[in-house]
């Protein structure tokens, strides 16, 4: 790919592709999974498949200003809001987008869409929001400080950052080597983007999808640190049914607040 790329742009449309294709995180929750969060019975992920603990939330999400950052796909959004939180769904995809608007739609759900990058969320004001869910999707994104610096500033004081992002390591390895033979085979040095592949090897690892770049855990915790954030938790998960699950986590989550009153 040539350095004129642009990555909003390409990830959109790639996005787009995957919900077309099936995505599993692009495939929207049944209306029993609503039905449940509005008794109280919920739970979303930030990693893999493991759900968020619940003391990870405000105690009560009841009338909770919630911004859903890149966090499209009908899933978490909608049962944040049949739980009772003010949620706002911002994603680069519309149709991803569209999945949490047709959940809304169809279970009675107040929810709002927004499109756009997630390292500039101008379309909201300072302290807007009491916690920002930002789930597995900085993977996508060139870099990271302004996502951190944004998310900093549309928290109230005391508002809560839970994110999920991807363990760097596992960009080392060669991903067709993984998906054609399940094997682990060391290639690459960090950081890491797919964009900088040859176009026929990336065709091979990565296909039509979404560029994907490493972030270091400096660029993901101390980023957060940097922005303002204090960590107050952190959690790792293995990346599904891959083979690296044997040897290391390939996903991390941390709870992060915005000090204040």
């Amino acid at each position: 790919m040539t350095d004129e790329l642009d990555p909003v742009a390409y990830n959109r449309a790639a996005w787009d592709r995957e919900v077309d294709s099936g995505n599993e995180w692009t495939r929207p929750v049944g209306p029993e999974v609503t039905a449940r969060a509005r008794a109280g019975d919920w739970s979303v992920v930030l990693i893999g498949y493991q759900p968020v603990p619940r003391d990870w939330f405000p105690a009560d999400l009841a009338g909770v200003p919630v911004l859903g950052l890149a966090s499209g796909g009908g899933q978490q959004g909608p049962v944040l809001a049949a739980a009772g939180a003010q949620v706002t769904v911002f994603d680069n995809s519309p149709r991803q987008l569209a999945r949490d608007a047709e959940v809304a739609a169809r279970d009675g759900l107040q929810l709002r869409t927004v499109l756009g990058d997630m390292r500039d969320l101008g379309a909201f004001g300072d302290a807007s929001f009491g916690l920002v869910f930002n789930p597995v999707s900085n993977v996508f994104c060139p870099d990271l400080a302004p996502v951190w610096r944004e998310a900093f500033r549309v928290l109230r004081p005391g508002g809560l950052l839970l994110a999920g992002f991807m363990n760097p390591d596992l960009f080392i390895f060669d991903v067709a080597a993984i998906e054609e033979r399940g094997e682990l085979v060391v290639r690459y040095p960090l950081p890491f983007s797919s964009a900088g592949l040859p176009e026929a090897e990336r065709r091979r690892g990565f296909g039509d999808g979404p560029i994907e770049y490493s972030h270091s855990l400096t660029e993901q915790i101390g980023g957060q640190l940097a922005a303002g954030f204090q960590l107050t938790h952190l959690a790792e998960a293995p990346h599904h049914d891959d083979p690296t699950a044997r040897y290391l986590p390939g996903y991390i989550a941390t709870r992060a607040v915005k000090p204040g009153p």
